[in-house]
Formats: C-alpha cells, sequence, structure tokens
C-alpha cells in the first residue's frame, strides 16, 4: 500500500510556535508511518520567513519528505493540486501545518479505505490539543450554520452548530457525511485526480466544502472516529481583515455554484 500526503505553507516558521507545530507535524507524520510506503510533500507559497529553506534543511536526511518551492503565493487549493501529477499512491492525505498526530492515524485511515471500496474520502475525529472536540462542519454548509459559526459564544450548545457537526449522532462509531473539514483528511488518490483536485478558482477557504460536494456525486465520505488528530485551529479569517474578506468572497463562490 502506497499513501502521500501534503502540506501547504505559508510564513509557517514567522514564530517558533508555529515553527514546532510545522516541525513536529512533519517528524511524528512521517514518523509513525513506518509500515506503509508513505511521502509527505511540502508546498511552500513563497514564504518570506524562510520556510522552504527550513524545512529542506532540517529534513533533509527524511526521505519522506519533499519539498516544492513556489514563486508567488498560489492559495491553498492550487498549491496541493500541484503535485497531483507526482503523487503515485492509492491514498492521498490534505495536512494542516498545525496537525498534531500521536499515532499513526495515515495507517488508520487507509486501513479504512481498504476496507470499505465505497468510502472515496475520509476525515478522522479532530480535537484541539487539550482533548476538545473541534465543532467542524460535517454536514454541507448552509447560511444559517455559517451565521451561527461567526455569532455563536457557545460553539458546542448551539443547535445550529451541533446540527451542522452533527454532534448529536453517535460519533463513536463511524458514520456517513457530507462534508471534510481540510485541515485534514484522507481521499483515494484515483478519485482525487479523477475530479481534478480542488476547484483552483478559491484562493482560500470554502474550497474543501467544494471538494466534498463533488466527491459525494461518485464517492461516499466517512467520519472514521478510530482516528484522532489534534488541530491548533487559529481561526485567522476573524482577526484579519484581509482574510475576512477572502473568506467572504469564497463563500459567495461556493454558494454561486452550488445554490443557496
Amino acid at each position: 500500500m502506497k499513501a502521500s500526503g501534503c502540506i501547504v505553507t505559508y510564513n509557517a516558521v514567522s514564530s517558533e510556535k508555529k515553527k514546532r507545530l510545522l516541525f513536529e507535524a512533519i517528524e511524528n507524520i512521517t514518523g509513525f508511518c513506518r509500515d506503509i510506503d508513505f511521502t509527505l510533500y511540502v508546498v511552500d507559497n513563497a514564504s518570506p520567513d524562510g520556510t522552504a529553506d527550513e524545512v529542506e534543511d532540517y529534513f533533509s536526511a527524511n526521505k519522506a519528505v519533499k519539498v516544492v518551492h513556489n514563486s508567488k503565493n498560489r492559495g491553498f487549493g492550487k498549491a496541493h493540486n500541484q503535485i497531483i501529477n507526482l503523487i503515485d499512491s492509492d491514498y492521498h492525505f490534505i495536512i494542516n501545518p498545525d496537525i498534531i498526530v500521536k499515532d499513526d492515524v495515515i495507517g488508520t485511515l487507509c486501513a479504512y479505505m481498504e476496507a470499505h471500496e465505497n468510502c472515496g474520502m475520509v476525515s478522522p475525529d479532530i480535537r484541539f490539543p487539550d482533548g476538545r472536540v473541534q465543532v467542524l462542519a460535517k454536514r454541507n454548509p448552509k447560511l444559517k450554520y455559517l451565521a451561527a459559526s461567526r455569532l455563536a459564544s457557545d460553539r458546542e450548545n448551539n443547535k445550529y452548530l451541533r446540527e451542522y457537526a452533527m454532534l448529536d449522532e453517535d460519533l463513536t462509531k463511524p458514520l456517513q457525511i457530507e462534508n471534510a473539514s481540510g485541515c485534514f483528511f484522507g481521499i483515494r488518490t484515483k478519485l482525487f485526480k479523477e475530479i481534478g483536485g480542488f476547484d483552483d478558482r478559491y484562493f482560500m477557504y470554502f474550497e474543501d466544502y467544494d471538494l466534498a460536494r463533488t466527491v459525494n456525486h461518485c464517492s461516499e465520505i466517512w467520519y472514521v472516529p478510530d482516528a484522532v488528530v489534534y488541530h491548533e485551529w487559529g481561526r485567522d479569517s476573524k482577526r484579519d481583515i484581509k482574510l475576512m474578506l477572502v473568506h467572504i468572497q469564497s463563500t459567495m463562490k461556493y454558494f454561486l455554484k452550488w445554490g443557496f
């Protein structure tokens, strides 16, 4: 069995915390994949802080790590799509640079897809570093969900967000879902190639929702609770006006494409 993964970076070593998270993610993900032929691509979007060079230098002895240097910031989906023609794996993983893994989550999710031929895409249980549940979409976006996501102070007890994240379902068992967060998911490589990867008209945000909608037309998406990852989740678009505008633009592109 062969698997591949991709982390897209931008200014990921601009602080000690970001650098630690990225380096630990790369080290742990590749370290736990001992029983799988695994390659991890780090695609850097021309980071001014020298992310690509630092990753390349630090992991020069790790043959599983391949660094791609971009000459400009291509955004999230387009950068992930760059390696489509490079990968020859059975299963491919989209991974954020702030993901923490504590065991062979890649192997667990590969095994699930291997055993369930109707499953084209998988999502693990995604939690905060302290173990709290992250309220992330498992249903397709609706305006009421997005409004609640922006305005709700108590995410776990907001009825719209509970519905959005399917928190009232039995999440101790595998569950078919509509949506998988782009912070970490796995997909059959053949399927990823057939659908052309992400729609690169999104610079950032909503490209994962869009991809999931496309996958659901030809395959199934499953939540697999036996696989757990921990996500730092900065929610930068709530604090940065430029990113907030990008988020709004992506929201409109999504609903214009798929309908309100």
